[in-house]
């Protein structure tokens, strides 16, 4: 395949495409770009958090890097496998759902995705201010403000850019947390750190629950990223270099997550990060504290580029909406709107009531993979009729019964596993609060979907597929 001047231009251009068709004449990049890209896209203070849960609960540092091992492994594989969707399809993550659930029955899990998308991002822009507000205290909201602002830049201008500062970033973050992982199994007490303490299976799975989770909420916009590549990229690589880039830097940040837990006596993300980096020269840590807040802007950004498509998908199922510039802008400017709007009503103590809210969004998604990835690998095989799925009187019209059926079963079976402040499963109360709701979501939705899609006739829409080719592609004009 040709690349398109966009590669080649010394300035990105702003995209002009959002939810509808990339043709294959404007396919372009690099397959090895998503290993950078989703590197950068998972190494912010939020993943660093993760790795906390673990030593909360009492756990040793080993065992909880044990079972971020696994977590990430696991949640991983399904985030990346969803990432060979793109160069197949040439479509967004999320409107792809139409062809599981129909043209209508995906608004159902996009409702939950772009919770997911705002309350991610408000959770991102007060870390963000945090940083900030350590080297220049006082007023907050400017922050917010400027913060939101280069997001919404950096979405508007839209993939290319995106992927180029992602690319960057990862140099800078590789180079600035690699000397302070280094400075951390130096300077703090390893000893005391890798010890070995009491071991706990619910502890351990609570940890290896929160790795996991966490991956797999990255599933909702991986092809967003890749639906540019030409179509014949081999799938194995791009598997491989999402899996190696959003692996490694999980692995990484929650690994020192769990070190740094297990050796300080009161870890925080922002004050574990100046107390060590400080150990090298007085101002280090502030300085890897400030070089994390380029990394959040940039997966704000990703968020609000996400959240556009998926609303955007949203409103179409309903009333016809003209993939267009102005409604990219638009829906950006809206979802900002939305963030800004949340993070100056809600008071700085929110985190533990609106961490929940976003577990309990999370929740949504286990299922949505599942039914997602089943129907692409082993229901259709990558045959998909594309021009049906904007087609609201076509083949995936209106409620897809096999699909939302599906989605409820491994969502009703998930709730005896759940952890929530306000609900804990009788499950999970056995397993003294270990919350593997996901291991029973996923497995139950995904076989429930497989058993109903089997009357589906296949022969007949993969015809319908290979006809659609020849429209989609005229002479490189859009569906």
């Amino acid at each position: 395949m040709h690349q398109t001047p966009t590669t080649q231009a010394p300035r990105p251009k702003i995209e002009v495409r959002s939810i509808d068709y990339v043709p294959r004449s404007e396919r372009h990049g690099k397959v090895w770009h998503q290993g950078p890209f989703w590197f950068t896209g998972n190494f912010v203070l939020t993943t660093l958090v993760t790795g906390f849960t673990g030593p909360a609960l009492g756990l040793g540092a080993l065992p909880s890097m044990l079972a971020i091992l696994i977590g990430v492994a696991i949640g991983t594989f399904f985030m990346a496998f969803h990432a060979n969707q793109g160069p197949r399809m040439g479509l967004p993550q999320m409107i792809q759902s139409r062809a599981q659930f129909g043209f209508r029955g995906a608004v159902v899990p996009f409702i939950a995705v772009v919770g997911v998308y705002i309350g991610f991002n408000v959770f991102n822009v007060i870390l963000a201010t945090d940083a900030i507000n350590t080297v220049l205290p006082g007023a907050r909201t400017p922050w917010y403000l400027l913060l939101v602002g280069l997001a919404v830049l950096l979405a508007i201008v839209g993939h290319d850019l995106l992927h180029r500062v992602q690319r960057w970033l990862t140099w800078l973050m590789i180079a600035v947390f690699g000397v302070l992982t280094l400075l951390a199994i130096r300077e703090l007490r390893a000893d005391a750190a890798l010890a070995a303490g009491p071991f706990s299976w619910s502890a351990f799975l609570v940890q290896l629950s929160a790795a996991a989770g966490y991956q797999i909420s990255y599933s909702v916009y991986v092809s967003d990223y890749s639906r540019y590549l030409p179509e014949n990229t081999p799938p194995g690589k791009v598997i491989f270099w999402t899996y190696l880039g959003a692996g490694g830097s999980a692995l990484w940040l929650m690994s020192l997550g769990a070190f740094l837990a297990s050796a300080l006596p009161a870890p925080d993300a922002i004050g574990s990060i100046r107390e060590v980096g400080n150990r090298l020269f007085d101002g280090f840590g502030t300085f890897a504290v400030l070089i994390a807040v380029p990394s959040l802007v940039g997966i704000m950004a990703v968020n609000c580029y996400g959240a556009m498509l998926t609303s955007v998908s949203a409103i179409d199922a309903f009333t016809k909406v003209k993939p267009t510039l102005r409604l990219r802008v638009t829906g950006i400017l809206v979802i900002a709107a939305i963030i800004l709007a949340v993070a100056r009503l809600i008071p700085e103590s929110y985190l533990g009531s609106f961490n929940t809210f976003v577990l309990l969004m999370l929740y949504f998604l286990v299922p949505w993979t599942a039914v997602n990835l089943v129907d692409f690998y082993l229901v259709r095989r990558g045959h998909y009729a594309i021009g049906e799925i904007f087609n609201r009187d076509g083949l995936y019209r209106g409620w897809s019964v096999a699909g939302l059926t599906a989605y409820g079963l491994g969502l009703l079976a998930m709730v005896p596993f759940m952890a929530l402040s306000f609900w804990t499963g009788p499950f999970t109360a056995a397993l003294g609060g270990a919350d593997i709701a996901f291991a029973v979501g996923l497995p139950v939705a995904g076989v429930s979907y497989w058993l109903l899609s089997r009357r589906l006739d296949l022969a007949a829409e993969r015809q319908l597929a290979e006809a659609d080719k020849q429209r989609l592609e005229p002479q490189g004009e859009q569906p």
